[in-house]
């Protein structure tokens, strides 16, 4: 080799975690959420403790934020600043309007309507302590509204006005479909927003976070957290999750069977989408909840088939291939069964994240470091200048 083409005398990258993504590096320290074998706590609440005591998504966004539950007092005053906060201005709703009519992805309608509010907000830049709190007052409280009137404007409907009457999740629901949830409808869509609340050092709060240590605003981080969320590797996996669930029901219904279909991708060598994790070896602890919610929704429903062809599947991923359902691939069911568009499921997921994103972003800011990680360079060196005649 031509010693000018020399490369770099580095370790192999194949033989560092960066070169795996980072797989398992410790990255920062944190007291809002913990997975330690297998298991999820917020705040030191095992993931099961506010499943099983029906907390609410607003308990859970104070528990976050705070690091301990509200008292009751703590809770009416909590929810009464959330709820004066629901509504977008006029020229919010008509800019999610121009977008609509675009074909826009809904994920990049998001992330430009989120930065939007920042600019329309004249704190924006306001680092002192009582304008963080009520920046992120209101993007937690509109993100819902913003997520309602974009999906309803798509389809030539009229945007409703939000119900302060209502719990976040039953709200959402009705700014939604236009009518008031049943209680089942809103008892699933409040265990959704809780189990999607935070999980530690995800890409996008690890995003949201280096961001944060800039020191730059909370719209900023956010819209760095939503753009990472995007991605079809974190946040887009349930959407394709019921695309998958579609194609194998006309696979059925077409006379061929649950495992044909998987023997052929699997023999293809492609992925099986909502199994297997990065961070959970025997069970995703999220996982639990939303299969019973997604069989109690859909029992004695025309959705049932959606949820005995995702049995199937489960059980045929665990006998072939020894993996585990993630919190992708129950949540599919539940959210077309609760009416929402495949195409949103992912903003449902940052409507939810949001509240363990602003958690990370004020942890960040609090005890701040710039984050500043450095690169492996495993390229050629010792390269010689030549002239551009004479290459």
């Amino acid at each position: 080799m031509n010693a000018a083409h020399t490369p770099a005398t580095h370790t192999p990258a194949a033989q560092t975690p960066a070169a795996n993504g980072m797989k398992d590096m410790i990255a920062c320290q944190t007291r809002i959420s913990s997975i330690v074998d297998d298991r999820l706590a917020y705040a030191g609440y095992d993931i099961s403790e506010l499943m099983e005591n029906n907390a609410s998504f607003e308990e859970v966004i104070y528990l976050l934020w705070n690091l301990h539950l509200p008292t009751q007092v703590e809770l009416n005053h909590f929810v009464r600043e959330l709820r004066a906060n629901y509504e977008i201005s006029d020229a919010v709703e008509q800019c999610i309007l121009i977008q609509s009519r675009r074909h826009l992805h809904p994920m990049s309608v998001l992330r430009s309507t989120v930065s939007l509010l920042g600019v329309y907000n004249v704190r924006a830049e306001d680092t002192s302590v009582d304008a963080r709190y009520d920046q992120s007052i209101q993007l937690m409280a509109k993100m819902p509204t913003i997520i309602a009137t974009f999906a309803r404007l798509r389809r030539g409907l009229v945007p409703l006005a939000p119900r302060t009457d209502l719990s976040f999740a039953a709200n959402f629901l009705y700014m939604l479909t236009g009518h008031e949830p049943t209680a089942l409808e809103e008892e699933a869509m409040n265990k959704a927003l809780i189990l999607h609340a935070d999980h530690e050092l995800n890409a996008s709060t690890f995003a949201a976070r280096v961001c944060a240590s800039t020191l730059s605003d909370i719209y900023s981080c956010v819209t760095t957290a939503i753009g990472t969320l995007k991605g079809p590797l974190h946040g887009g996996a349930n959407e394709r999750v019921f695309e998958m669930l579609t194609e194998i029901r006309e696979r059925v219904d077409a006379g061929g069977s649950v495992s044909d279909y998987l023997g052929q991708k699997l023999s293809s060598e492609e992925k099986i989408m909502g199994f297997g994790h990065r961070v959970y070896k025997t069970r995703d602890p999220r996982e639990q909840y939303l299969r019973a919610m997604a069989e109690e929704l859909t029992t004695g429903t025309e959705n049932a088939v959606w949820y005995e062809l995702s049995r199937e599947i489960e059980d045929y991923m665990k006998n072939t291939k020894g993996l585990i359902p993630n919190v992708d691939f129950y949540s599919a069911t539940v959210y077309h069964t609760l009416g929402i568009d495949r195409d949103i499921f992912t903003l449902i997921f940052a409507m939810s994240r949001v509240s363990g994103w602003i958690a990370h972003i004020q942890e960040q800011q609090k005890h701040n470091k710039l984050i500043r990680p450095r690169s492996q360079y495993v390229g050629l060196s010792g390269l010689t200048y030549e002239a551009v005649g004479r290459r």
